[in-house]
């Protein structure tokens, strides 16, 4: 059963560890045991979207051997469990990312999933996610430089002997400036599991601390994250009557979008 999945972009601002976050708390809410993990350490944004900036023992004392992991696990919304990584540089220099294999070996045998939020570019601190996880989903945006570096990551997993799951594609404006779902499937050589639509009520779930499937559980973007979640989870989900009444015109621009 695959239990642990690191989510990937190769750029940072692609929506990452927005996403990781989400899917982990909306995998809690179908009744999951769920661990998100913030492997980023050296810029790490997961605590900090969670409100968990002050947590007092992060990944990073666990990685300089200060700590046990049991200390740096955290209650997020709906029961989801969060492991944040500090944002202190003294934290980051004494970390040694070679210690992650570990601690991910612990976290997985405990929980129904495991997601960790890999850090961007290929240092040693990004490469050790993509090799402890049974599957990396990418996550890029509808656009040449996502693309292009998300084939980077994807070609070092698969060197690795990784297994690529697939895209999500996130903060797509359906605009006839963004790349379709079939290029991008045919630039990657994978998937696209899903599209997660721009959405402003992400940034201002963002200012409340808050995952948009618990802020705004109705908005776009987050029932999409439940479809993904549902996916990854094999689970059933259904949309209210409400939510699929949608208007002609967002039928329309998603239709043609996916062509």
């Amino acid at each position: 059963m695959i239990r642990a999945y690191t989510f990937a972009s190769g750029k940072g601002g692609t929506g990452k560890t927005t996403v990781t976050v989400n899917l982990g708390t909306a995998l809690a809410q179908f009744g999951k045991e769920t661990y998100i993990v913030d492997s980023d350490v050296g810029m790490a944004n997961l605590g900090l979207i969670l409100g968990l900036e002050s947590a007092p023992v992060t990944l990073h004392e666990v990685l300089a051997g200060k700590a046990k992991i049991n200390d740096a696990i955290y209650d997020g919304p709906c029961g989801v469990k969060v492991v944040p990584s500090g944002i202190s540089l003294q934290g980051f220099q004494s970390a040694d990312p070679q210690r992650l294999k570990d601690v991910m070996k612990d976290l997985v045998s405990r929980c129904d999933f495991l997601l960790i939020d890999a850090p961007a570019g290929l240092g040693t601190d990004g490469v050790i996610p993509l090799a402890v996880a049974d599957e990396v989903i990418l996550v890029v945006n509808p656009e040449i430089s996502s693309l292009v570096d998300a084939l980077k990551i994807k070609i070092l997993t698969e060197m690795m002997g990784g297994t690529v799951r697939g895209a999500i594609l996130n903060r797509a404006t359906m605009e006839n400036t963004d790349l379709s779902r079939q290029k991008i499937e045919n630039v990657l050589g994978v998937e696209v599991i899903d599209i997660i639509p721009e959405d402003p009520n992400v940034r201002r779930s963002a200012a409340y601390k808050t995952p948009i499937v618990v802020k705004y559980p109705e908005s776009a973007s987050a029932r999409a994250f439940m479809r993904i979640a549902a996916n990854i989870a094999g689970v059933e989900y259904t949309e209210t009557e409400e939510v699929r009444k949608e208007n002609f015109i967002d039928r329309l621009a998603r239709a043609l979008f996916r062509r």
